[in-house]
């Protein structure tokens, strides 16, 4: 079900000010209401090189985002703006366009960086906007690229002399896909003399130098980032949208009066961008909504403004315990929802009550897995079994006493005209015993044959029998019709049936325990099976991050053989085969059965405290 998504203007989500980043919670109100995946689109450059007006096309609209007409930066910061994706009901896009970096009037470049490394972290594609052409000076003004791994962790303890284009496979798990927007291109698209594509002039700026001399080495560092972090890379060339004087009502031009060529590229862009965006996903495949990218800008922001390194490990594993802690109480909550909904106490029954909980359970178990992520030990699942537990038996102690309150009322009703009878000594002649065993017969068979007594309609019958042994046994004794003898065979006779009765409880309460195990038994095989198909899903979604991480390490070993990097190229190969044995290691099956059998025993150590507390029912019942 598409979410209803109100955002006529962007707004700003995390403030520059006072060389500080804020993040304006209205904002973030904003998008935690948004339920559905996210695709995220950033957009990052050097201020005045009209950013705003392609994310303002992507958004279907000629203005909202503020385009400014002067060299002053008019985005500080990062605004924000969620619209409904073309194509795509169950996405919400969410468009960020960062403030313009370097902007000379904020003197400090510091916060230039962040906002680079906070479009990397939160965007699922990121549009590098630039003017002119892609030479050195442009390859210079993208040196936040070689800053990444800086600014950004993959683990918190990152591997002893790991460098910063080593690790490029870790990072690749995460970072999204690169697009080069170069504006105002006027040059002729060729490459030695022969027409070539906007993506082709893309790979051949990003040619690396053979030599060794510092020179070379400042010349590569940015173009092996590039090639390393964002494998999967695209390149726009748009020519001037209008002339110079014509540019400060850019947003208010009809397309008619904007250039023909212009126009295409533009469009070409966006259904680009529509077509090949996808969901925001953390590492380990898990895609994001609004609320979890809500929860991941406080993180990172908090992070930076402490003074620290945003770690992507560490923010997983943060969202990950704030969202599995949610699920239990999401999945709990729905269960209770339903057992209220479709549970009428008291059942006739323990099994009909059973058979509800095992359908409600279900539907829990589904809201808890389609919203848990990273529960590695099986900690909030084990959490929520025990709250279902917890939750089953309060309802089944509900279902008893609704079940003994109706039985009692029924009982008092049914022996209305007993108890007078025995307040005015109605029995208390010969012959009266019979009168009264008769009376007493009477009661419990239409006490029998009443329905919607509950499952504790036998025990309550019982402690109606019970209540009457003394008034019988006073009646029989007084009553002068009977001898002695008689007296002792009616007497052993009432023992004989409160014995039968009693017997037959018991053998009810054991039914109903064994029902409760068998219960219990398939609770846990349903929730291990459902942890199977999350985890073989888990599996797929890491096999295709290790894929992606070796076709990208296998494209550019590829280029760099052809380009004659050797040396490189053999590292390259090295690593490739350490992926693909990795990937061979998440293949086997061996590992998920050791998972689950860990599981299993997780699981088993919370069930049967349910078990002891129904004995210890059982055993009141007894006595």
């Amino acid at each position: 079900m598409a979410s209803e998504i109100h955002m006529p203007n962007p707004v700003c989500l995390i403030e520059n000010k006072d060389r500080k980043l804020v993040v304006h919670q209205e904002a973030l109100q904003l998008l935690s209401g948004i339920h559905q995946p996210v695709v995220v689109v950033a957009i990052v450059g050097l201020y005045r090189t009209g950013k705003s007006y392609l994310m303002n096309k992507l958004a279907g609209k000629n203005s909202g985002f503020p385009l400014g007409s002067t060299v002053q930066a008019n985005t500080k910061g990062i605004w924000m703006w969620c619209v409904p994706y073309p194509g795509r009901p169950d996405q919400t896009l969410v468009l960020l366009d960062t403030e313009g970096l370097g902007d000379v009037e904020k003197g400090d470049s510091q916060n230039d960086s962040w906002i680079f490394v906070l479009a990397v972290l939160l965007s699922s594609t990121l549009v590098y906007n630039s003017i002119g052409t892609i030479d050195q000076h442009a390859m210079d003004q993208l040196h936040y690229v070689t800053e990444l791994t800086e600014r950004i962790k993959f683990k918190p303890s990152p591997t002893e002399n790991s460098g910063a284009l080593e690790d490029s496979a870790e990072y690749v798990r995460f970072f999204p896909t690169f697009i080069w927007a170069v504006r105002d291109f006027s040059l002729q698209l060729e490459l030695n003399g022969q027409p070539c594509t906007d993506d082709e002039y893309l790979e051949n700026a990003l040619k690396l130098k053979k030599g060794q001399s510092r020179e070379d080495q400042v010349f590569n560092l940015p173009r092996e980032c590039i090639r390393l972090f964002f494998p999967a890379r695209k390149c726009f060339l748009f020519e001037r949208p209008t002339n110079r004087k014509n540019l400060h009502r850019l947003e208010e031009m009809e397309e008619s009066e904007l250039e023909a060529e212009f126009v295409e590229q533009a469009i070409q862009f966006c259904r680009h961008v529509y077509k090949t965006s996808k969901p925001k996903t953390v590492p380990g495949g898990h895609v994001v909504n609004g609320r979890l990218l809500a929860n991941l800008v406080e993180t990172y922001v908090g992070t930076i403004c402490s003074g620290g390194v945003p770690c992507m490990e560490n923010a997983v594993l943060a969202l990950a315990q704030m969202e599995n802690s949610a699920a239990v109480l999401e999945a709990t909550g729905r269960y209770m929802e339903l057992m209220d909904q479709k549970l009428k106490l008291p059942t006739e029954t323990l099994h009909e009550l059973l058979g509800i909980h095992a359908k409600c359970e279900d539907e829990a178990l589904q809201v808890f897995m389609a919203r848990a992520f990273k529960d590695d030990q099986q900690q909030f699942q084990a959490e929520l079994m025990q709250a279902l537990a917890q939750k089953k038996e309060a309802y089944c102690r509900q279902n008893e006493l609704e079940s003994s309150k109706r039985c009692k009322a029924l009982l008092k009703r049914l022996s209305k005209e007993l108890e007078n009878r025995i307040n005015k000594a109605f029995y208390s002649r010969p012959g009266g015993y019979q009168d009264y065993f008769n009376d007493l017969k009477t009661v419990a068979v239409r006490y029998h044959q009443e329905s919607g007594k509950g499952d504790m309609a036998e025990a309550e019958v019982e402690q109606f029998f019970k209540d009457q042994e003394t008034v019988g046994r006073a009646i029989l004794q007084s009553d002068e019709a009977l001898t002695e003898k008689e007296k002792e065979a009616e007497g052993a006779r009432t023992r004989a049936e409160a014995a039968e009765r009693e017997k037959e409880i018991q053998k009810q309460k054991q039914a109903e325990l064994e029902q409760m195990m068998e219960d219990q038994k398939q609770s846990h095989e349903a929730n291990i099976e459902y942890l199977k198909e999350k985890m073989e899903k888990d599996r797929e979604k890491l096999l295709e991050e290790q894929n992606k991480m070796i076709e990208s390490k296998f494209q550019e070993q590829k280029a760099l053989l052809e380009a004659g990097f050797q040396d490189h190229a053999a590292q390259l190969k090295e690593e490739i085969c350490l992926l693909r044995k990795e990937s061979e290691n998440i293949r086997r099956q061996d590992w998920i059965t050791s998972m689950l059998n860990a599981a299993s025993n997780i699981f088993s150590s919370v069930l049967p405290v349910l078990i002891k507390g129904r004995v210890r029912c059982n055993r009141r019942h007894k006595h």
